[in-house]
């Protein structure tokens, strides 16, 4: 519950330090007093946005601290989920600076807008006059159902399902376009692998067949060249060889007498010896070189394959034509595999869809379980408050699995007639401002009882209501008080009257510059404030001993 509201230089209000009731707390003021600038403030620290410049000194940062207790709502789970340290009495703090900047802290930790909003959510429950407007949406009903049905667990459950479900088959779509695409470049992709599968590529085969077709086209020249070495090395009448040999004997022969000749004859038999070895090899090189014209048509037609892939394709290479070629052998294979995968996505999906419509079917029910308690209290809470003959009826209907949504398989309706005789129709259409008033109160009642949420927060819900109905009213906030903190902020005495603590919110000049305060009263000041409430700024007597009646029927 609320404990305590810190503000510091917000709108109108300078300082204000209230600490409330745990149970039921009476927020009154003349309109314009500034109560909407409190609940302002109250709504910057439960995550909502800063709109526009809030300072009521613009040298100054604007503070607005909550001191709640905790200790009793079970949300261990969710301070270690986010990583904040629990304490009893958590500390939400929310800082505007005067550059424009926001910064939020729970705990004295920083935490972002969402997270302060989540655990916000938690806390309190605003409930104003225009919410009202929130009782024929279908997100409303639905968790009116939820939350008396407490099926929390069971709508994780089949959340989880439908995400499992949406997954399996988005992926199943994915894929039945890709195949679909496939299938269309299927034809293509495989003449296209045929072609240079039937080409038998090797990687280096085209520098080879490249250089044997040089050699083959030059054969003639080749082997003129060779027979030409071959007769000066070692076919002549005087071959270079024979001379060589010459020489050497030359050499030896005067090695005996000179060192130095010796040396020369060695070297130049050395000379002699490869010489030899040369003429050997250029005359069997002259020997092997022959004409093909076969060979030389083969190499032609083999390269020009070669060439014209390379060009049809945009590459330069055989190893990249190869590299395509693997590719689309790839992609062709890729077809038949997407088969059969398709066959266990479709299995996949089945199965995620019985499991779904499972899940679904368990959160119906648990819903469906729960619809005539709410049907029963909210007409007997009516019945309370002036409107004995008001009949709430609700239709849940399951929808067809593609229009599942994230609050479950259901179409909900709620059906309302005020009066005898009146036919059932949308409770939007057929409820006055103030009636929809009392049916929120009924509902917001049930989900009092069946929910620990530690504050419900009431912002004028009293519109269209006098009398013994807002006496009644002010009963049943009395009552919510009983398991949970409730903050009232009303125009009624009736109501005003109920509370355990009631404050007054008001304005007053300082100097130049008007503030807003708030004060908690006292029994005798409650009694004023009634008693103006009851019959204007200046009350008789009748009017104050009204309102000591009505506190002391409190």
């Amino acid at each position: 519950m609320l404990n305590r509201l810190f503000i510091k230089n917000y709108a109108l209000i300078e300082n204000l330090d209230i600490q409330f009731d745990a149970g039921l707390n009476i927020i009154t003021g003349e309109t314009g007093a500034g109560k909407s600038i409190i609940m302002g403030a109250l709504g910057l620290i439960l995550g909502n946005r800063a709109e526009g410049r809030h300072f009521f000194r613009n040298d100054q940062k604007c503070v607005i601290e909550g001191h709640f207790e905790i200790a009793a709502y079970d949300l261990k789970s969710y301070f270690q989920e986010h990583d904040l340290d629990y304490e009893s009495e958590t500390i939400i703090r929310r800082e505007l600076s005067v550059e424009g900047k926001s910064r939020s802290f729970i705990n004295d930790s920083p935490v972002t807008l969402n997270v302060l909003r989540s655990l916000g959510e938690k806390l309190i429950d605003i409930h104003s006059q225009h919410a009202t407007l929130q009782i024929s949406t279908e997100q409303f009903q639905l968790l009116l159902l939820d939350s008396v049905a407490k099926n929390a667990h069971i709508h994780t459950d089949y959340n989880a399902r439908l995400k499992d479900y949406k997954k399996s088959l988005q992926a199943l779509h994915t894929l039945e376009e890709t195949i679909q695409q496939s299938n269309l470049e299927l034809d293509f992709n495989q003449f296209q692998y045929d072609e240079l599968a039937q080409a038998n590529l090797v990687a280096d085969e085209q520098d080879d067949l490249e250089e044997e077709l040089k050699k083959l086209e030059n054969a003639e020249e080749i082997k003129r060249g060779l027979l030409a070495a071959t007769s000066l090395l070692d076919g002549q009448e005087q071959p270079i060889v024979e001379r060589l040999k010459e020489v050497t004997g030359h050499l030896q022969n005067v090695a005996h007498y000179l060192v130095d000749a010796k040396e020369l004859s060695e070297r130049l038999n050395s000379v002699w010896i490869e010489v030899k070895d040369i003429a050997a090899e250029v005359e069997h090189m002259g020997d092997e070189v022959q004409m093909d014209e076969s060979r030389l048509s083969f190499l032609n037609e083999r390269l020009s394959t070669f060439y014209n892939l390379q060009k049809k394709h945009k590459v330069e290479s055989v190893s990249e034509l190869i590299v395509l070629r693997d590719e689309l052998e790839k992609k062709i294979l890729a077809v038949s595999n997407q088969e059969g995968l398709l066959f266990e996505l479709k299995e996949t999906v089945n199965r995620n869809k019985q499991t779904l419509q499972l899940a679904a079917k368990t959160l119906t029910e648990s819903r469906e379980s729960v619809v005539e308690r709410v049907e029963k209290h909210v007409e007997g809470v009516l019945s309370e408050v002036g409107m004995e003959n008001a009949k709430l009826k609700i239709q849940l209907n399951t929808v067809s699995i593609d229009k599942f949504k994230t609050n479950g398989a259901d179409h909900v309706a709620f059906l309302f007639s005020a009066n005898k005789g009146q036919e059932l129709q949308s409770i939007d259409k057929v409820a006055s401002g103030g009636e929809l008033s009392r049916v929120m109160l009924a509902m917001k009642s049930l989900v009092a009882e069946t929910s620990s949420l530690p504050t419900i927060i009431f912002d004028e819900i009293d519109t269209g209501i006098s009398g013994e109905v807002a006496l009644k009213v002010g009963e049943i906030m009395e009552r919510l008080s009983m398991n949970m903190q409730v903050l009232a902020i009303s125009h009624l005495p009736q109501i005003a009257s109920k509370g355990n603590a009631h404050f007054k919110v008001f304005k007053q000049d300082d100097g130049n510059r008007t503030t807003t305060s708030i004060v908690l009263l006292n029994r005798e000041d409650r009694v004023v404030e009634i008693a103006q409430m009851l019959s204007g700024a200046n009350p008789r007597e009748s009017a104050l001993q009204h309102a000591r009646e009505l506190i002391s029927n409190q």
